[in-house]
């Protein structure tokens, strides 16, 4: 069983705290079923507006984030249009204004460097006011710090903070996430997860 997609409020009276599936309009922007954005300042609602920044779709990158994801207040994903190019002897982005310099339109993605796609994981918590860059893949399970910014990638069940973002520690041993990557529980049906609930908190992975 997967939520309908116009579902957006979990618990009841609490208009602070949605699935953010229910609330994306933007076709590049990708969420998994049951992850849920948190937001104590702004309507979660417009997550789109507030939180996905430099998303033109003259770049057609796109904003990728898995199952039972927990994204907090202020966390914020910058595409491509945040990193002006480097080829360019000026760090100024001429070609945005095209008409004010009699350029060709047509070049105007040259302004950027395009890193790709923001892809995050299954079951990734990003902290309070944490920075995704673009072209960042963030693995499933893995934990991003408070005001972390994040400019490389991270691997599956590994706690990165800091600026720029480093790997702290890994939060099972290689066994264990082994084993968490390949039984994959965000996939499996909604009465097998809700069964498997205890020993998925009581870090009975042996029990999966």
């Amino acid at each position: 069983m997967t939520i309908p997609d116009n579902k957006i409020y979990p618990r009841t009276n609490d208009s602070g705290t949605i699935y953010l599936k229910g609330a994306i309009t933007n076709p590049n922007i990708m969420v998994g079923d049951y992850t849920m954005y948190n937001d104590f300042t702004c309507d979660p609602r417009q997550f789109e507006k507030n939180n996905v920044l430099y998303h033109y779709p003259v770049n057609q990158d796109k904003l990728i984030i898995g199952k039972f994801c927990s994204i907090a207040c202020g966390a914020r994903f910058l595409l491509t249009s945040s990193n002006h190019t480097q080829r360019s002897l000026a760090t100024y982005p001429f070609p945005i204004f095209f008409e004010e310099w009699g350029l060709d339109k047509a070049n105007v993605k040259s302004a950027w460097d395009n890193k790709g796609d923001i892809v995050i994981g299954n079951d990734v918590w990003i902290g309070y006011e944490a920075v995704i860059m673009s072209g960042v893949h963030i693995g499933d399970g893995a934990i991003i710090a408070t005001r972390a910014v994040v400019t490389k990638d991270v691997p599956p069940y590994t706690i990165v903070g800091g600026i720029p973002a480093k790997a702290i520690k890994k939060r099972f041993d290689d066994a264990t996430i082994e084993k968490l990557i390949r039984l994959q529980w965000w996939n499996w049906p909604f009465e097998k997860i809700q069964q498997s609930i205890p020993h998925i908190m009581n870090g009975d992975v042996d029990k999966l």
